[in-house]
Formats: structure tokens, C-alpha cells, sequence
């Protein structure tokens, strides 16, 4: 098959998981600096034991924080920051949350990229946050312009902050869009 460069047998590998019944297996970066970039193998008898039918099984999983070792050493971890969303959309307590998945989805049916955050941060954390990423505006979900059917949109590189009717949130993405094209 043409793996034999890419394979190495070891038979005293052993995966601290009681749920396999066979082969395990663990795969490293080609120097093998690191631990286990992955490691999985056959479990026949793990989803009878959680109450399906049984069924022959074999499975991996990935060890994200190797990956990231790995691609930090090699100098191809992309940065993320600076990736330019036209939107953030901020909720400004926990109760709004519905409002701001509402109108970041009326915002990405505008076509527009928008980065939806769900967390209790600060105003301040938000506009720091959309700098960092390149964001053209910041939409804030606030409890007195929602009763009024509104949200607040600053324009981050003007500085002008005004309210856009919820409903007209798409009209004006498709406004924002065409003036800065």
C-alpha cells in the first residue's frame, strides 16, 4: 500500500480506556517529539454497553492541543485575529441572547460575516474584541432599544453609533455593503 514509511509496529502500546476489546493505535508527528497527536482502536462491545444493538466498532480521537504544538513549531498556526467581520453582534444580558442569534441571522442572510457573542463580557472586552478582528461595526442588543424594536450599530472606523430598526437590519446590510464596495 505503500504506508510502510509512515507505519511502525509496536505492540506494547497500551490505550487507559477499559472500553477496547482489540487493536488500539496512536499516531505522532513524524519526529515523535510530542505525545499522541491521536490514538483510538476497536471497541466491539461500547455501544451495547450504553444500550444499542451490538455493533462492531472502531473510533479515534484528536488531540487538539498537539495539533496546535505542532503547527506553532512548524510556523503555519493561522492567526484569527484580524480576519475581518463585517458584524459582532453583542447581547447585552443573558435574556437578549434569542434577540442577538435572531439578528446575527438576519445579518448573514444579508451576506454579511458576522461573529455572534454569547458571554457574559464586557461592552469594552466586545469593541476591543471587534478592533482586534478587523470588524466593520459592532451591533449591541440592548434592553431598552429592543422594546423599541431596535439595536444600536457603531460603525467602528467612523466612530458613529445609531439605531437600526430590527426589522430592517438586512435592508441595511445590503446598504452597508453596496457603499463600502
Amino acid at each position: 500500500y505503500g504506508i510502510e514509511d509512515w507505519i511502525m509496529f509496536d505492540a506494547s502500546v497500551v490505550r487507559g480506556l477499559a472500553y477496547y476489546t482489540g487493536v488500539v493505535f496512536e499516531a505522532f508527528d513524524r519526529k515523535g517529539v510530542l505525545r499522541a497527536v491521536a490514538g483510538g482502536g476497536r471497541y466491539d462491545k461500547l455501544l451495547e454497553t450504553f444500550g444499542g444493538e451490538p455493533t462492531p466498532a472502531a473510533g479515534f480521537g484528536f488531540g487538539d492541543a498537539v495539533i496546535v504544538e505542532l503547527l506553532k513549531e512548524r510556523n503555519v498556526l493561522p492567526s484569527f485575529e484580524g480576519s475581518g467581520y463585517d458584524s459582532v453582534v453583542f447581547a447585552m444580558s443573558e435574556d437578549l441572547y434569542g434577540v442577538a442569534i435572531e439578528v446575527a441571522s438576519k445579518l448573514r442572510a444579508a451576506g454579511q460575516t458576522v461573529d455572534l457573542i454569547l458571554e457574559k463580557k464586557k461592552p469594552k472586552w466586545v469593541f476591543k474584541h471587534a478592533s482586534r478582528n478587523d470588524a466593520k461595526f459592532c451591533v449591541i442588543v440592548a434592553g431598552n432599544e429592543y422594546e423599541n424594536g431596535e439595536v444600536s450599530v457603531k460603525d467602528l472606523s467612523a466612530g458613529e453609533q445609531k439605531a437600526v430598526k430590527i426589522d430592517s437590519l438586512e435592508d441595511w446590510a445590503t446598504e452597508v455593503r453596496s457603499t463600502n464596495n
